[in-house]
């Protein structure tokens, strides 16, 4: 087997923060002191990233993904453990790994904000030494899939935020990087937008082997573009493995939604193991596992208590996925 493009091992960033405590006693009565308190944002976390894979990193805010993605660049010092990419050590050998990888965070900017766009992205691939040929193919390139041609002449402050986004995808690829981490690529963009900016990552994926690790709390793009996700709460990584594996271990749920001719009576009797989730005015919603019972046998069990007008089901969504995750309705 290849080495691996990412590997981490027993990672652990503690950040030591101070925080205003009121005084308790004598002179401090009244006043404020400070306390110092260690917040843990990643912890123990193992990973592995294969060359060429594109991986969905996922979790509420807070999980530890954004600080993962910069102890993965270099950015920050892990407080213990070890990370390797390309088999280096990103933040003792900063230089020789951002040769070899690309970034791009939603909310920051690696174009300069006065120049045309064009200047800031040949400036951008002359500090990472692109050959002027190679520089020249690869915007002319970028330019026709992310749609850059007319925003060329014109100054990175006057792009609008898509634009913006579209215009960092090339500024983080022209130098051909072997790893790719993007962090909230799409955050605050239309639909158009997005699923230009996914096209694209999906071509650098399959076309020229990126690796590339996806942080997002969109889930649409995890759908669009992952088979692998890696789900992190607190910390740690609570589920590694296929969209299709937290569909099957984790969505078993499903909503029934029935429209009743009149309330539904407080002494309704469902079957074992269904959930009321709510119960207002005429409408009904029961949560149950399809493992346990099916849809047909919980409406006909509601329709021989209650006169039933319409009903709909409702399959669980990834986000609904996600959201009973971190909030313990499923252990992983």
């Amino acid at each position: 087997m290849p080495d691996p493009a990412i590997e981490v091992s027993h990672l652990r960033k503690v950040f030591q923060v101070v925080r205003k405590a009121p005084g308790l006693a004598g002179a401090l009565r009244g006043l404020f002191v400070a306390r110092r308190e260690e917040v843990v944002a990643v912890d123990g976390l193992d990973l592995r990233v294969e060359p060429g894979e594109l991986v969905g990193y996922i979790g509420v805010n807070g999980a530890g993904k954004s600080t993962t993605i910069k102890l993965l660049t270099g950015i920050l010092a892990p407080t213990s453990g070890t990370i390797r990419v390309l088999g280096r050590d990103p933040q003792r050998q900063r230089i020789a790994n951002a040769a070899d990888i690309g970034v791009v965070f939603g909310q920051r900017s690696q174009l300069w904000w006065d120049l045309p766009l064009v200047e800031s992205l040949d400036l951008v691939a002359r500090i990472h030494d692109v050959p002027a040929p190679a520089r020249r193919e690869r915007l002319d390139r970028f330019s026709e899939m992310l749609e850059l041609g007319p925003l060329l002449p014109v100054p990175v402050r006057q792009l609008s935020l898509g634009q913006k986004m579209r215009a960092e995808l090339a500024a983080a690829l022209l130098h051909h990087p072997r790893v790719v981490y993007l962090d909230e690529p799409t955050i605050g963009l239309d639909v158009v937008v997005k699923d230009r900016i996914r096209a694209f990552v999906r071509e650098q994926n399959r076309e020229a082997g990126t690796t590339v690790v996806l942080t997002t709390h969109d889930l649409s793009d995890i759908e669009e573009l992952c088979r692998r996700v890696v789900l992190i709460d607190r910390g740690r990584v609570i589920h590694d493995g296929t969209l299709e594996a937290i569909h099957e271990r984790f969505g078993q749920e499903r909503e029934l939604t029935l429209e009743l001719a009149r309330p539904a009576p407080s002494d309704l009797r469902l079957l074992p193991g269904v959930e009321r989730v709510e119960a207002v005015e005429r409408r009904l919603v029961l949560r149950f596992d399809r493992r346990a019972t099916s849809a047909a046998q919980l409406s006909a069990a509601v329709m021989a208590q209650v006169e039933v007008k319409d009903f709909s089901l409702r399959e669980p969504d990834l986000a609904a996925v996600v959201k009973r995750l971190h909030a313990g309705g499923a252990a992983p």
